[in-house]
């Protein structure tokens, strides 16, 4: 008895030496993600607040608060594009696909390039209006920050670097939402094909995503992302509008996707020679927008929170979700830093709202919180577009604390990812890293003699 305890012993101080050095690296790389999360936030806000006080003195000044807020969000926009292009351009976008490249080993994750011009570029563009998310960002600074970590430390194991990796972005996810479980279940989840699943690289994920929200929790404090009423479990033959409801976000998701990469393709052709009118352009009319139709520009927080607080018309609401629509292609086609998992948020949000209204008016004895389509909205869209419909349903539930709606949201989900991948649909950030190898390998690509008369060098 005493040599089997003796043993017992050994061999779990051994696996304590083992595990406790990357632990505490994947809690270190969770706390900093954490803080660059909780900061990027105010950093995002504070140029937002900033810029929307200078439009309203220029309107008192000159009555030309029109034109302040274009010249603002245009020179913004420029700016956050022009970091991108000379400096780091794996960083235009959400940045997600270049997290999963890393870690399938086909992307290159430049931490010290990526963390500066990540956090200036979308503080730049976001904080300008574009209609992008903070959690691309997030997400792709919290994965560099796990590359740094094992630089750092001069890993030398490569299942530890790819654990602190897509611990890191897990945290990302966390931090920008407040939402630790999402972002352990995105890594797992969305992140599958890429992940490699075992015993220290999921609790590694599991330890940065909590270690991240205890950050984001001190910086700027307990309350839920998105603040909202708590609804009861609506009754169970409500269930098949969900049902329809999710399979008509499944179509919305499946043309979103298509729209997504077609609008990257016609910026692209758009910035062949410069990219400076382009953005331009596109920064100006997101600024014009902020200023007579604030509800169609933004990152999409603030416009999810006015449609839920107040009492707009449904035709206001769907004018709305049609405007953002546009705007949200273009702002991510405008190679800005930024994601889409807040814009999809507020897209989820406005159609739910039409819907729960429309439903609410024909089904009165079903529906008696509309606002219920707003949340399964959330998740739904989320699941449609990224694949990943465990994520969505968890994302909103620890987003609006609605948890009495899980068996909705889960039917919702469901019904919008299988929709999408009925009509053909795939997961959005497989085809934009596609896409980005795509690209990477007709840049480099030499010339045929008969494409060109040039020697490759020239060519290139």
């Amino acid at each position: 008895m005493e040599v089997t305890t003796s043993g017992h012993v050994r061999l779990a101080f051994g696996k304590a030496r083992k595990y406790a050095p990357v632990f505490l690296l994947a809690a270190v790389a969770g706390l900093l993600a954490g803080s660059l999360g909780g900061f990027f936030h105010l950093a995002v806000d504070g140029f937002f607040d900033l810029r929307t006080e200078l439009t309203r003195m220029a309107e008192m000044a000159f009555h030309a608060g029109w034109a302040a807020s274009l010249v603002l969000s245009a020179l913004m926009t420029l700016i956050a594009v022009a970091l991108v292009k000379r400096f780091a351009p794996e960083t235009s976008g959400s940045g997600v696909q270049e997290i999963e490249g890393a870690l399938a080993g086909v992307r290159d994750l430049r931490w010290k390039r990526v963390l500066p011009i990540k956090f200036l570029g979308g503080v730049f563009s976001i904080g300008g209006g574009m209609v992008l998310g903070r959690e691309g960002p997030t997400i792709q600074m919290g994965a560099s920050v796990g590359k740094m970590l094992s630089d750092m430390f001069n890993l030398s194991d490569r299942q530890v670097r790819h654990s602190l990796v897509a611990a890191g972005a897990g945290a990302g996810l966390a931090a920008a939402f407040n939402a630790p479980l999402a972002g352990i279940l995105f890594v797992v989840e969305e992140m599958r094909r890429q992940f490699r699943f075992n015993f220290v690289s999921f609790h590694c994920v599991a330890i940065a995503a909590a270690a991240s929200d205890i950050m984001v929790r001190c910086i700027s404090g307990p309350a839920p992302d998105i603040p909202m009423r708590l609804f009861p479990m609506p009754d169970l033959a409500a269930l098949p509008l969900f049902l329809v409801f999710g399979a008509c976000i499944g179509v919305i998701g499946f043309f979103f996707n298509h729209m997504l990469i077609a609008t990257l393709d016609i910026c692209a052709r758009l910035e062949f020679k410069s990219y400076v009118p382009t953005a331009l352009c596109l920064g100006g009319a997101i600024g014009l927008l902020l200023w007579f139709y604030p509800a169609a520009a933004g990152g999409g927080h603030r416009a999810l929170l006015n449609a839920l607080n107040g009492n707009v018309a449904v035709e206001a609401l769907a004018l709305a979700f049609v405007l953002r629509l546009g705007t949200t292609f273009f702002s991510y086609g405008s190679g800005a830093p930024g994601g889409i998992f807040a814009p999809l948020l507020a897209l989820g949000t406005l159609f739910g709202l039409v819907f729960g209204n429309f439903g609410h008016e024909y089904f009165p004895s079903l529906i008696h919180h509309p606002d219920m389509f707003a949340v399964a909205g959330m998740g739904a869209l989320f699941a449609a577009t990224v694949r990943a419909p465990v994520t969505g349903l968890v994302l909103v539930m620890e987003m609006t604390l609605n948890y009495s709606l899980t068996l909705p949201l889960i039917v919702t989900c469901l019904s919008a990812a299988i929709t999408a991948e009925i009509l053909g649909g795939r997961p959005i950030y497989t085809i934009l890293l596609e896409r980005t190898l795509h690209m990477e390998r007709d840049a480099n690509a030499p010339a045929s003699p008969e494409e060109s008369d040039h020697p490759p060098s020239q060519a290139s």
